[in-house]
């Protein structure tokens, strides 16, 4: 059966590769319940726990503004990504439907780009979370906890679709309670109702330089920072494709999880901005900040605590994600087709083992040679979804003016088209300004350029050389 979006996408360039129905399929055993809290929780993680601080530092409490303009973003990248994988899910989301409106060159681009960005930062989250467990409990060793890390999350998504998505719900929901007794402690601290606890009032927000104290500069600086911590929010179109029922499933998250990120976000970071000057050291920890203030006790090994698990969820998720890409790529024959292949309970075992396979070896490179190896990987990836969020803009821009012409119906259908999916776009144009403009940050972006362009190059020389094939036999 042809689905909406694919009709609107007809006609479809001569080298796409679609899955035909006899291609191994994946299953669709998640749970609507989890695919809410998947993209709920893949916006809440350690650049919220410990990296809000730096964002509060460089615009002071002005970084509100901030954190609603990358809000805004977000939400908006989230229902174009929605309308698409509502019509047709897949489990190469954006970069399918890059395929389908720009062709299967830049379908290849987006996946390429955006699995190698994955598998990477895949490396991190597993190091970074043995660093963290480390300053709590220093006789376990780095290198054991990290590559422990790899192992367990390999078995999770060796498991199946279901297993994962229970995993990373109740990572989700550990998250969302901190989250949600972290803004209530700090009301009740600013109302007053903590015993022996003075309340600041609202003097730390207009005090020290006022509520914007550098101005519309330290405002950009600060989105800089802030728009990164929503990464990963895509991961709901990918596992959109493995639910029974994509498009009531999708619509439903999307609407819940827009708003929550919202709340949970700014709520956070006003009580952050409320309890504790923008000027104090304090703010490289900031949640524990706030608890230290409110007289919590532990509240730093609390907080660590759940930044280890913030970051073990969002390996979880991001393995998850990056198997499913290169999954997607095979069945396109933009990757090797034996990473097509899935087992009876319908997982795309070499697949997952190709991700982990370079996340272990980036591990442990960084193992050897600490600070050396995944900063310079993650110099070249760090600005690739915002990249990913542009592409999959223009793709929904494109594809839903081709289902307007043909007069094809969608099962969700974002507000605002097109002035809300345009004002995202110059947003994105706006940062990547900022990015060039910056002297610490326009190494990251001509290095996020030109692994695009060499990614579009092989891609685009394979695809000839595909087609020289075929024409030949």
């Amino acid at each position: 059966m042809v689905t909406p979006l694919e009709a609107a996408s007809i006609p479809m360039s001569e080298t796409s590769v679609c899955p035909t129905a006899s291609a191994p399929q994946l299953g669709h055993a998640l749970k609507p319940r989890q695919l809410i809290m998947m993209g709920l929780g893949s916006a809440i993680g350690a650049g919220l726990f410990l990296g809000s601080g730096v964002g509060v530092q460089a615009a002071g409490p002005a970084v509100l503004i901030s954190y609603l303009v990358a809000g805004a973003l977000v939400i908006i990248v989230m229902n174009a990504l929605g309308e698409m994988a509502a019509a047709k899910p897949a489990s190469g989301a954006f970069s399918v439907y890059a395929g389908d409106a720009m062709g299967a060159t830049a379908g290849a681009t987006v996946g390429w780009l955006w699995w190698t960005q994955v598998v990477i930062v895949i490396a991190a989250e597993a190091v970074g979370a043995g660093g963290l467990l480390a300053t709590i409990w220093p006789q376990i060793p780095v290198p054991l906890s990290s590559l422990t890390f790899m192992v367990l999350f390999t078995v999770v998504n060796l498991m199946g679709v279901r297993n994962f998505g229970e995993f990373e719900f109740w990572f989700a929901i550990m998250k969302v309670a901190a989250i949600v007794l972290f803004i209530a402690i700090g009301g009740a601290l600013l109302l007053g109702l903590l015993p022996d606890v003075p309340s600041p009032g609202w003097s730390n927000v207009t005090g020290h330089g006022g509520f914007a104290p550098k101005g519309w500069a330290g405002i950009g600086a600060a989105l800089l920072v802030v728009v990164f911590a929503f990464g990963g929010t895509e991961i709901v179109a990918v596992a959109a494709a493995e639910t029974s029922d994509p498009a009531r499933s999708l619509a439903r998250a999307i609407r819940t999880v827009a708003w929550r990120i919202l709340v949970f976000y700014i709520g956070s970071i006003s009580v952050i901005i409320a309890v504790v000057p923008w000027t104090s050291e304090t703010l490289r920890s900031p949640f524990a900040a706030v608890l230290d203030v409110a007289r919590i006790p532990y509240a730093s090994t609390t907080i660590t605590l759940i930044a280890v698990i913030a970051l073990l969820s969002a390996l979880n998720a991001n393995l998850y994600g990056a198997s499913r890409m290169i999954f997607s790529l095979a069945q396109r024959r933009e990757a090797p087709r034996w990473l097509a292949r899935v087992n009876r309970r319908q997982v795309p075992v070499l697949a997952v083992l190709s991700c982990v396979a370079f996340g272990f070896i980036a591990t442990v490179f960084e193992l050897w040679f600490p600070n050396r190896v995944l900063p310079v990987l993650l110099n070249i990836v760090g600005a690739t979804c915002l990249l990913v969020w542009t592409m999959a803009l223009v793709s929904q821009l494109i594809l839903r003016r081709r289902a307007e012409r043909l007069g094809t119906p969608l099962p969700f259908r974002m507000r605002g088209f097109p002035v809300v999916t345009i004002a995202a776009l110059v947003i994105l144009a706006i940062i990547f300004a900022l990015l060039v403009s910056a002297d610490e940050t326009r190494g990251q972006f001509l290095s996020m350029a030109a692994l695009t362009a060499g990614i579009a190059l092989a891609s685009e020389l394979a695809r000839r050389h595909r087609e020289k094939k075929r024409a030949t036999v």
